[in-house]
């Protein structure tokens, strides 16, 4: 790692998280549509997984916070999805992770920051096998080998939640559904790590009552009893399913958030999504995405107007999702349009609300941003102490979200330029 004079870079240590505080209906239909489908939306004629132990051997341009937070899933997976997963340095291996350059991965898929493929062991061979029949999910009876690509050259947030969700999908279920509020199978990506839920899903999926080959009607005719067994709690009988998500809607956000497209185009394609979620009365996370995606798009064409759609979202997702990671994400842009409108009294109110979240679910780019937007209050309330403290806190969380030294001084120097007695102009 390059020298730098920034503190020590932190990172997060494995936690165990609880099984999901819903029914089990809900959770076999969740299932199922997570497993026999693809995010493009076309069907899988079967289920396929691993058979016996499966091995996982790291290659490429790989970093000691990669290694430590490989470690960690592994044991998690071992634990809490009763998964008999194990790391290899040598031989052959089920699951191969390299760590390539993000030109290497925009060149294989333009569109991906990361992504799995089945029957191949490293980015090479997938470039010449793209297209090909063994790449090809739906053509699969079984899994016996597959690659994971992600990008070396980003931050080490960027590296785990790439880690944590491919390797999820590596092994488990393909799809992400935006209807659900509590896992990485989504793609609005406000859960970095897996969930409880996610953990529940994996341990299903590899439960002995199941196996490769079977049929959706197959698996749903016994996933009943896996989940009761799995999950006794989940035997209630409030059953409240949210309605499927119009193929409409995604694409718009897609169009909203992509990497590519015109200011204009975003903007649009994100005003589309609300409608849509309003013509649908959602109320849930979903109407609260909506708006928060018109807050991004309009952040800085019309602030004023950014920050209405970010209390909306802030509204909605208290709401809906009361205990994740969602508001959050919201305090941030939030706080910063406080401090800059000259309110650091509120934008300190906001930061202090969330901070303990953006730790709770491991999110290291919410919550030294929210430290940053917290020393520049106390500064401005001319509490130097306070944030000179809450400025070095931020640090080494910031290193870990953001990743280079000189990453880290830019977001500081944004969030100063927050603060209305660091504007000369």
């Amino acid at each position: 790692m390059a020298e730098t004079s920034l503190p020590p870079l932190k990172s997060f240590r494995a936690r165990q998280e609880a099984l999901p505080n819903r029914s089990n209906a809900d959770i076999a239909r969740d299932f199922l549509d997570l497993t026999f489908s693809l995010e493009s939306g076309r069907s899988l004629p079967v289920m396929t997984r691993f058979e016996g132990p499966i091995t996982v051997k790291l290659e490429g341009r790989t970093t000691a916070t990669l290694r430590s937070d490989l470690s960690q899933l592994i044991g998690r997976l071992r634990k809490e999805a009763d998964i008999d997963i194990r790391q290899i340095s040598e031989g052959r291996a089920n699951v191969t992770i390299q760590a390539v350059s993000k030109s290497d991965i925009k060149r294989a898929l333009p569109h991906a920051a990361c992504f799995v493929v089945p029957n191949v062991t490293s980015i090479s061979e997938y470039r010449r096998a793209r297209g090909a029949a063994r790449t090809d999910w739906a053509g699969l009876t079984r899994r016996d080998q597959l690659a994971i690509f992600l990008p070396y050259d980003t931050s080490p947030q960027d590296m785990r939640d790439c880690l944590h969700e491919e390797l999820a999908q590596a092994i488990g279920p393909l799809n992400d559904l935006y209807r659900l509020d509590d896992s990485v199978f989504n793609d609005d990506n406000f859960h970095v790590t897996l969930t409880g839920f996610d953990m529940l899903v994996l341990r299903a999926y590899y439960d002995p009552s199941l196996r490769n080959g079977m049929t959706q009607l197959q698996v749903a005719e016994r996933l009943p009893g896996i989940l009761n067994r799995l999950n006794p709690k989940g035997n209630h009988g409030r059953i409240a399913p949210l309605t499927r998500t119009p193929r409409a809607w995604i694409d718009a956000v897609q169009d909203a958030l992509g990497p590519t497209g015109s200011a204009g185009k975003r903007i649009a394609a994100a005003n589309a999504a609300l409608n849509i979620a309003k013509s649908q009365g959602w109320t849930d996370h979903r109407r609260a995405f909506s708006h928060y995606m018109n807050g991004r798009v309009q952040q800085f064409r019309d602030p004023r107007l950014a920050d209405q759609h970010y209390r909306l979202a802030d509204q909605y997702f208290q709401a809906a999702t009361p205990n994740g990671p969602h508001r959050a994400a919201v305090a941030g842009p939030r706080a910063a349009f406080a401090l800059a409108s000259g309110d650091p009294k509120t934008a300190l109110k906001i930061v202090d609300r969330h901070i303990s979240s953006a730790e709770r679910f491991q999110n290291a780019i919410h919550l030294s941003s929210l430290l940053m937007i917290k020393a520049e209050a106390h500064d401005a309330l001319g509490e130097n102490a306070a944030a000179q403290a809450a400025r070095l806190d931020s640090l080494g969380w910031a290193r870990y979200g953001f990743g280079p030294e000189w990453i880290v001084r830019a977001k500081l120097r944004e969030v100063a330029l927050l603060n209305p007695t660091n504007r000369t102009n």
